[in-house]
């Protein structure tokens, strides 16, 4: 994840919650977090859905390499990705809900479109 926002993780930790949370994201359709979380999560579910809509063994097996659940991938490369068959990017929103009441963090909603 070159030019990539640190999250205040090691590069292990960052990835591992990337990982989560994209893959949550495909499951659920939409994830409530940071707003510097959701802008990261936007770039990585972007690309996993652009590797989707190819719809071949390389790219599978691409995506299977980060999404942690093969379900996910299955419903990634079934549902997902034609429905985005036509759509050339920006298969995400990002919604602002105001800050979080600990620490006053910008909290954001972000879904698929």
């Amino acid at each position: 994840m070159p030019g990539s926002r640190k999250l205040g993780r090691p590069s292990d930790q960052r990835r591992a919650m990337m990982r989560a949370m994209v893959t949550f994201l495909l499951e659920k359709g939409s994830i409530e977090t940071t707003l510097t979380r959701a802008k990261e999560v936007r770039s990585m579910t972007e690309k996993m859905i652009t590797m989707a809509k190819k719809n071949s063994l390389h790219s599978k097996r691409q995506v299977l390499a980060f999404v942690t659940k093969e379900d996910v991938v299955k419903k990634l490369f079934d549902e997902v990705a034609p429905k985005y068959k036509e759509r050339p990017g920006g298969y995400t929103r990002i919604v602002r809900v105001g800050p979080r009441r600990g620490d006053a963090a910008e909290m954001a909603i972000i879904e698929l479109v």
